[in-house]
């Protein structure tokens, strides 16, 4: 019950902080056309990007030197996810799409790491470093 409770908080907390990522966007003049800021997209993402990033961290805390993993690992995939929202500023596959609009896109995947991996912390806790040394050495 505690996983499922830290994980709903995060998906409502990541939401809710990339519903305000979005406001200001659009106050700032990124385009209404522009379907990643409407809560029907970005919330859908949220919630897989919270759910997927926790299937990744229970997967990789079962090994040996998780933490040094996990240190390297989130913030690469977070870099990595960079990449098709950076596209939308070379291509026409999304209308609308303009610098304050994937600078937008790019804060709420800094917003929902930033908030998904304490839950995952919390929810999920990873070997004691000291575990993690032992098994390194082997």
């Amino acid at each position: 019950m505690q996983v499922t409770g830290l994980l709903l908080a995060a998906l409502v907390a990541a939401s809710l902080v990339n519903a305000l990522i979005a406001a200001l966007a659009l106050a700032a003049g990124a385009s209404d056309d522009f379907m990643p800021l409407q809560p029907g997209a970005y919330i859908v993402f949220t919630i897989a990007g919270v759910l997927i990033g926790a299937g990744g961290w229970a997967v990789i805390r079962r090994r040996a030197g998780a933490q040094k993993l996990l240190r390297t690992l989130v913030p690469v995939v977070v870099i990595v996810s960079f990449i098709p929202d950076l596209a939308m500023l070379v291509s026409d596959y999304q209308p609308g799409a303009d610098v304050t609009g994937v600078v937008a896109l790019l804060l709420m995947h800094v917003a929902v790491a930033a908030i998904a991996v304490p839950s995952y912390q919390r929810a999920l806790p990873l070997p004691s470093a000291e575990f993690d040394d032992r098994e390194e050495r082997r």
